[in-house]
């Protein structure tokens, strides 16, 4: 289903501060309902920061945060859970655990009295581990699966939730790349149902083929917002990333990112000067990335 043009999710003058540090500047933003949002940008610009205030793990210092017409930070966590859901890039959860009650844990909001194995609970759980294809090893333990195979359990509990929104940080880190495609297609999938899907992400070319919106973030700033088509250039490539870049549209393929090189030339071979640049040498190259992934 396409995405409507009511907003589940409002930001405003968001900021977030380590110490002196300011992660987060300022952010304005709205996500719709259905949308697949990425937020991208390098290595400490803001990303996961602004996954942890979206999720409430993280209590910002100035601006606001609406979800579903309500305010963050008035939200309990029973009704957040009820909202939101939140998938993350690091497992924490026990091993020994099976795969069907690791999606029943997605339960937990509605739970009632001592037990909540209701009926429909185990149906709701049953659904979500079909629609991520779980479904034929439920009784095999968490800590038997391979990375790909237990990111789509965490994603299937986040499903069980029926949270509106889910918060994901890295989906596809550490995976493979037939694993990288099958999880940004069941994310894909997820957003056509209506569920609203925010991932942070590094992986540019998955980003710009399956994110209906790109929030790009560079030193806890938003520098541009919008669709892939729209918005993703080689300036910016090179403005944010420091990265040269040949930006392509390929048949049947969409848009896709080549990178060729450094712009500061950190690590690659300075064929005038005879020399490597910096990284290459074992120093940093001098362009400040702020603080947060």
């Amino acid at each position: 289903m396409p995405f409507s043009n009511d907003p589940i999710v409002k930001v405003k003058d968001l900021v977030y501060s380590y110490d002196s540090v300011r992660a987060l500047d300022g952010l304005t933003f709205e996500i719709y309902r259905g949308e697949f949002v990425g937020l991208v940008g390098p290595n400490g610009s803001g990303k996961t920061t602004l996954l942890k205030c979206l999720s409430k793990l993280y209590t910002p210092q100035e601006g606001s945060i609406e979800l579903d017409g309500r305010d963050l930070r008035k939200l309990s966590q029973l009704e957040g859970a009820r909202i939101y859901a939140v998938v993350p890039s690091e497992f924490s959860m026990d091993m020994n655990i099976s795969i069907t009650d690791t999606v029943l844990l997605g339960r937990y909001p509605y739970l009632e009295g001592l037990w909540w194995e209701r009926k429909r609970d185990e149906e709701i759980a049953l659904e979500a581990m079909e629609k991520l294809n779980v479904l034929n090893f439920g009784n095999r333990k968490l800590g038997e699966l391979s990375s790909g195979e237990k990111q789509r359990v965490l994603i299937a509990k986040a499903l069980a939730q029926e949270a509106k929104v889910l918060l994901i940080d890295e989906p596809v880190a550490h995976l493979d790349l037939g694993y990288q495609m099958e999880i940004m297609e069941m994310l894909k999938s997820l957003a056509r149902d209506g569920v609203t899907i925010i991932v942070a992400m590094h992986e540019l070319n998955l980003a710009v083929k399956y994110c209906d919106k790109l929030i790009v973030l560079d030193k806890g700033r938003i520098v541009a917002c919008g669709k892939p088509k729209d918005i993703v250039t080689q300036k910016l490539i090179e403005d944010v990333y420091g990265v040269k870049a040949i930006i392509q549209d390929i048949p049947e393929v969409g848009m896709v990112i080549i990178p060729l090189s450094s712009s500061n030339n950190g690590g690659v071979f300075d064929k005038k000067n005879g020399k490597k640049g910096a990284t290459a040498l074992g120093k940093t190259p001098a362009r400040r990335r702020g603080v947060g992934a």
